[in-house]
């Protein structure tokens, strides 16, 4: 079971949610902690895409990559940290509602630690993300409904 799991209804079809929720650019539109995200290996995100976040908590920026690991449109999607402390690991999932006019998004999200990371997941990223993902979810039905 994840450490955090989240779901929300947008009322948009799953190709216009998976499209959106997975192009990195849009990722610091939606969530706050993202300050920038961009795509190393060029566009579509394809499986082994890499994708470098930078992502703010408090006063400080921390980069990271991750690697998509599973791309099934406009099904599902899964990114996996593959550097840093903390490394996150976020499955999405979308189901179509009302005959593909509506859409129910579900994250999953998790964190692995590394070295410090070990200490500072559990303590400080998790407590974070927990606190961050409903709004971040909010967010992103706001943008794609209006």
């Amino acid at each position: 079971m994840s450490a955090i799991r989240e779901s929300i209804d947008i009322f948009r079809s799953p190709e216009d949610v998976f499209d959106y929720v997975t192009d990195p650019t849009h990722l610091p539109e939606w969530q706050d902690s993202a300050v920038s995200a961009r795509q190393l290996d060029g566009a579509p995100l394809h499986l082994g895409s890499k994708v470098e976040i930078t992502r703010r908590m408090a006063k400080r920026e921390f980069p990271m990559t991750m690697e998509v690991t599973e791309l099934d449109p406009p099904r599902s999607w899964h990114l996996h940290g593959i550097d840093g402390p903390v490394r996150g690991d976020v499955r999405g999932t979308i189901e179509p509602l009302d005959d593909g006019k509506r859409s129910r998004v579900t994250l999953d999200l998790d964190f692995e630690g590394h070295g410090i990371g070990k200490v500072i997941a559990p303590l400080v990223v998790k407590p974070y993300a927990r606190r961050q993902m409903p709004r971040n979810e909010e967010k992103l039905k706001h943008l794609l409904e209006h």
